[in-house]
């Protein structure tokens, strides 16, 4: 049984109004934290075992206006997407198709332009050390890509996604461009997307500072990053504290 979206796009008879919610609720609060860039950056969320059917923002939208309804119902295996006239911008497709089409495990990509994961991205090393908790959080979990290409049209997509196979990686650090953070959920990549930004700006400024770093040895740096991970339903509580924020100051991000 399926549920026909529009003239091209079909997904399973479900409903993904919490999924919708979720994701909403994630734009709003993005824009609040000032991690959005004007009306690009996009958010995606697989809402099918295979992972090829997502949700995503609109085309140019801006964050701070995205509602539950607004979010476009895509395939990953339409080749006519961008044919019709509510087409997702070009760029969020050739990018967030591509993972979605070839990384199932995937399932919430959200990608910003974020500043100090930018500054980050646009060092000659572009790595980011575990010199605190939250920099040791993404150890051994991250991916520099080195090779810009230019706008993410199919393309250059399709060699994102081919770096994203390894389901260890939660984080792509795009090289002179900005920042992909990978989860299982909304609530799991949206935390991530806070943390490795936090992280990433305790790094810039404590190298601003001129002296020398205090670097978490493996052994140590890996510990931590698998007992935060085993952290009992922090990304869940993170983002079902903000929604209820919004809620309280009476949102229409679920409309």
């Amino acid at each position: 049984m399926t549920l026909t979206v529009s003239t091209h796009r079909t997904v399973p008879n479900m409903s993904f109004a919490e999924e919708r919610a979720d994701l909403a609720a994630a734009f709003r609060w993005t824009a609040r934290l000032g991690m959005h860039e004007a009306v690009a950056n996009h958010f995606s969320l697989a809402v099918s075992e295979d992972g090829r059917q997502f949700l995503m923002n609109p085309n140019q939208q801006h964050f701070s206006r995205v509602k539950a309804s607004d979010l476009l119902l895509l395939d990953a295996s339409k080749a006519d997407t961008l044919d019709h006239p509510d087409a997702p911008d070009p760029t969020a497709w050739g990018l967030h198709g591509a993972i979605h089409r070839h990384c199932p495990h995937a399932r919430c990509i959200m990608h910003v332009h974020s500043t100090f994961a930018t500054v980050l991205a646009s060092l000659k090393d572009s790595t980011l050390p575990p010199i605190d908790q939250n920099s040791a959080m993404f150890y051994n979990r991250t991916i520099v890509d080195d090779h810009y290409a230019g706008l993410a049209f199919d393309e250059e997509g399709e060699r994102c996604a081919a770096m994203l196979t390894d389901p260890s990686i939660q984080v792509m650090i795009m090289g002179n461009h900005g920042i992909l953070v990978l989860g299982a959920t909304v609530a799991q990549a949206f935390n991530r997307l806070f943390y490795f930004e936090r992280a990433a700006e305790n790094y810039i400024r404590a190298l601003q500072t001129g002296r020398e770093l205090r670097v978490l040895s493996d052994a140590i740096a890996e510990k931590t990053a698998a007992e935060i991970e085993t952290y009992p339903g922090q990304s869940d509580r993170h983002l079902t504290e903000l929604k209820l924020i919004l809620d309280e100051e009476g949102s229409d991000y679920r409309a």
